[in-house]
């Protein structure tokens, strides 16, 4: 459904955290416009005053941009230079009618994962005119790698990679990706998925790669792996479906397996890799995909298993299972894909002692669940869990909760019909306790449009964080929840993030009740929602997380690790939370990113500006 508005003209996406407003059964949804990184336009005024974006003039140094979006199947080939903040207002009048002819970024129809897809526009003679519209041939073999040009990734320096046993904090397993640009110190104990898939953690000899895969990733992943079988599960359809496999004609140990997505609207969001070792087996659930820019100046997050070996022949069926039934969760979550091409994965799971594992899964899958299956998927399952496994605390009611996510659905008119009606019944939950409790604190964490814009990749990096104006007219109660993405501790505040996490925190900032690393963004499509009378939870898409509780670690509760950078062989006991505590509460000038709206006042990093198509 197209939309004209003084923000120009788009169509509404059929993102995955859009699904207050799908279409009815049966239809379709037209592909969404562009939006360009461009010249500035005359000052626009937005749609809604409690939307309008006023940023401050720029003076952040440069520093090297990234940007896509995973589902951004429609990007043209060939790549232009990005065109530059100019003040001219003749160029500006010229920039929007350069903008109407539909040159630009391509948007995405999924929430938010990233594989730097977008078209630049370049910049016109101020007395050429535009050229007649050109049917673009579809980029089959090669996708551009950034929205800035060809030769926008920099090399990292030799020692970005570990060459030796780095030195990481293995209590939590808990790690954060390493980050182009950034001091040496907030690298050291990150990995990079060329860390991950060196020798230094095992011999690989077979692989499953879930989630979005770029075949331009070959400097990190192909040359070390690609000589080994990898089994590819995605949830991409036709056109995109097509090019991936076109794309593995030259990789002949590529197989692929498609998720079902039976429920309309839903993705397959999952980000997972088993690796198969001669010295055993291995889990990382991660919020990254195999792509080049999710691994280059985007704040991420994993879990990654101990090694697990090998159960000595003849164990029983149950052998090698955790205390948190990590490995009977696991395989469930892996047959809830009915896909023939798991089950060799799942045998060899069975084969192997999972029993190390200290965290509880936490997983979505498409469905409608009625009776006890209400509790295997989705916020519901995270309920059970905090039941389960979390105690009260003194005072609990002042214990904040915390939600971090890089994409937004619609919540609903006001706060009862989701957020607080069901979704922060889960949240506040800690141990059996049935006691009446006040609502708690609820700080969510979502850049601000100046946290965009003085990133490390600029506006370009928003087109990870695809919140529509669409949805945010509609849920204004939402934003004064809003805190701004600040993450000094870390040396990430200029990373944005694609990580997912969520918490309860003690007032004082210090301790944890519980934390949780997962590909779920802040959606009913993501965590399910309650239907007929609270009888039947639908979930419509493939998440999958990690839960960290403090009686899986004989603590009371996580103690927060104020300076996690650089990781030093001493071990501390903190939980290295990626961002810094306390958050920081939008102010009255600050506004939350939208992508679909144009921010031409002021450049970016880069000195760009962004406009809708």
């Amino acid at each position: 459904m197209s939309q004209d508005s003084q923000h120009g003209k788009w169509t509404i996406s059929s993102s995955d955290d859009d699904d207050g407003d799908l279409p009815p059964s049966g239809t379709t949804t037209s592909k969404p416009q562009r939006p360009v990184v461009s010249k500035p336009s005359p000052k626009l005024e937005p749609a809604t005053a409690s939307l309008e974006v006023k940023p401050e003039p720029a003076n952040t140094p440069v520093s090297a941009p990234v940007m896509g979006s995973e589902a951004r199947q429609s990007a043209a080939k060939n790549q232009l230079n990005p065109v530059k903040y100019e003040s001219s207002p003749s160029v500006a009048g010229k920039r929007k009618k350069d903008v109407s002819d539909g040159l630009g970024w391509a948007l995405s129809d999924s929430d938010d994962e990233t594989d730097g897809k977008r078209k630049c526009v370049s910049n016109l003679p101020k007395n050429s005119t535009p050229s007649p519209k050109v049917k673009k041939v579809k980029a089959e073999n090669e996708r551009p790698p950034s929205p800035h040009g060809r030769l926008y990734y920099i090399d990292e320096p030799e020692d970005f990679y570990e060459s030796s046993d780095p030195c990481l904090n293995d209590i939590y397993r808990f790690y954060l990706n390493k980050v182009t640009g950034l001091d040496k110190k907030y690298n050291s104990g990150a990995l990079h998925i060329r860390d991950i898939l060196s020798p230094l953690f095992g011999t690989l000899k077979e692989s499953v790669q879930v989630g979005h895969f770029g075949f331009q990733l070959s400097s990190q992943y192909y040359q070390q792996a690609m000589n080994r079988p990898v089994l590819i599960v995605h949830g991409d359809k036709r056109e995109a479906k097509a090019r991936l496999v076109q794309q593995a004609q030259g990789f002949p140990h590529v197989r692929f397996c498609q998720a079902k997505l039976d429920i309309a609207f839903g993705t397959h969001h999952t980000k997972m890799m088993l690796l198969w070792y001669e010295e055993g087996f291995r889990v990382i659930i991660l919020t990254s995909n195999l792509i080049r820019a999710d691994w280059y100046q985007k704040t991420q997050g994993m879990w990654m298993s101990p090694l697990f070996p090998r159960l000595p022949e003849g164990s029983s069926a149950t052998a090698g299972e955790s205390p948190t039934f990590f490995k009977r969760d696991l395989l469930e979550y892996l047959a809830s894909y009915r896909a023939p091409d798991l089950e060799e994965w799942i045998q060899r799971i069975k084969e192997h002692d999972l029993s190390k594992t200290r965290v509880y899964l936490v997983g979505s899958t498409p469905g409608r669940y009625v009776g006890s299956d209400m509790e295997r998927w989705g916020h519901l399952r995270l309920r059970k869990l905090l039941y389960d496994h979390t105690e009260p605390v003194p005072g609990e009611e002042k214990w904040p909760v915390i939600g971090q996510f890089s994409s937004i659905g619609s919540m609903g008119l006001d706060k009862t019909k989701w957020l607080a009606g069901e979704f922060q019944c889960t949240m506040t939950t800690l141990g059996k306790s049935s006691s009446l409790r006040s609502d708690p604190p609820v700080h969510l964490l979502y850049p601000s449009v100046e946290d965009v814009r003085t990133s490390l990749e600029g506006y370009p990096a928003g087109g990870s964080l695809p919140y529509s104006i669409q949805t945010a007219q509609k849920q204004l109660w939402l934003h004064s929840y809003f805190h701004r993405w600040k993450a000094n501790s870390t040396g990430r505040s200029h990373a944005m993030p694609h990580i997912k996490t969520y918490m309860r925190v003690s007032p004082d900032f210090t301790e944890l009740a519980w934390f949780l690393v997962t590909s779920a963004n802040l959606s009913k499509a993501a965590w399910g929602a309650l239907e007929k009378n609270n009888t039947q939870v639908m979930v419509r898409s493939y998440e999958l997380g990690v839960l960290y509780v403090p009686s899986a670690f004989y603590m009371k509760t996580f103690p927060v690790h104020k300076n996690p950078f650089p990781v030093s062989s001493s071990s501390s006991s903190g939980f290295p939370v990626p961002f810094d505590l306390p958050p920081t509460s939008y102010s009255s000038t600050d506004k939350p990113w939208i992508w679909n709206i144009p921010y031409s006042q002021a450049p970016d990093t880069h000195g760009n500006v962004w406009v809708p198509s």
